[in-house]
């Protein structure tokens, strides 16, 4: 397949793209800046220079495509609502390119807010609907154009996509932890955050792309649930600093942002998405990989 991937030089669509290349397809990064342009071209990737807001790139990459993955996102948490607005945006130019060719686009997407009270499971329709809902309702809209002929595919990872070299939410938990001495969990710290290794992700979206119908949501879940008790306790090992608890109240202004998320009861399970692709996650867990030092490039914040 030739396959057109936004997002490619960031931490997943990287990962992704090395999948992508190493099974054979052909692909067409999105790049912003000079940099990633050059990390794709040193890979073989044909680069096709843009961003989320680029609206007239994004059709172009579609339109020359068997197949799009959209794995951008502005992921600005100081404008979350022109970040939702350029989401919905792509993803409805990018739907629009590709109706009436049943050709796949694969969304990405998250567990979050499915189902507080349990792990979610693919079964659970998302919620978010409507530009000024998270990530603007992408999910949702992405699956409106299955019935124009676009063979549309949720992506839906875990709160962490962990590896050597993440600048995610626990490369961010672990420098707060750093800037204030002590790595912390909200309140009890008993609830749970799904994990996944970035591979075992990577590998996923691929076959997503190349296997799943359309209208199908895909959980990138190897981990169901981690304590986040758990998880401060590994970054407090793994940092020299103490672990405890902060109180809910105290929870934004200790944490900064994402003190609401390291909150939330964030698991998930994958079964269905296991059955329908064969896909049997074989990297580290993410205890295992903190323990590695596979956040020991993180920095005072």
């Amino acid at each position: 397949m030739y396959v057109f991937v936004t997002g490619a030089s960031g931490w997943i669509g990287s990962h992704t793209v090395d999948e992508l290349l190493a099974a054979g397809h052909d692909v067409t990064g999105l790049a912003r800046s000079d940099a990633s342009a050059a990390a794709l071209e040193a890979k073989g990737v044909t680069v096709l220079r843009g961003d989320l807001d680029d609206l007239d790139a994004l059709r172009r990459g579609a339109d020359g495509s068997d197949g799009v993955l959209h794995l951008a996102n502005k992921h600005d948490w100081s404008d979350q609502a022109a970040t939702n607005a350029a989401e919905r945006a792509a993803v409805e130019t990018l739907g629009t390119a590709l109706t009436g060719t049943d050709r796949p686009l694969v969304v990405a997407s998250g567990i979050a807010a499915l189902a507080p009270d349990r792990p979610a499971d693919e079964g659970d329709a998302s919620p978010f609907t409507g530009v000024d809902s998270p990530r603007g309702g992408s999910e949702n809209r992405a699956f409106d154009f299955v019935d124009q002929g676009v063979r549309s595919i949720a992506a839906r990872f875990s709160p962490t996509t962990h590896g050597v070299g993440d600048h995610g939410f626990i490369a961010y938990l672990a420098g707060v932890a750093l800037d204030r001495g002590v790595s912390g969990y909200v309140g009890e710290g008993t609830n749970h955050w799904a994990a996944v290794h970035v591979t075992d992700a990577a590998r996923l979206v691929r076959l997503g792309l190349e296997q799943a119908p359309a209208g199908t949501r895909l959980h990138a879940v190897a981990e169901q649930g981690i304590a986040t008790r758990d998880i401060a306790a590994a970054i407090g090992e793994a940092f020299g600093v103490p672990v405890a608890s902060i109180d809910p109240a105290d929870a934004a202004e200790h944490f900064g942002f994402i003190g609401g998320f390291f909150a939330m009861e964030m698991a998930g399970t994958s079964g269905a998405t296991r059955e329908l692709l064969g896909w049997e996650p074989t990297g580290p867990t993410l205890l295992e990989d903190i323990a590695a030092g596979a956040y020991a490039h993180v920095a005072r914040r």
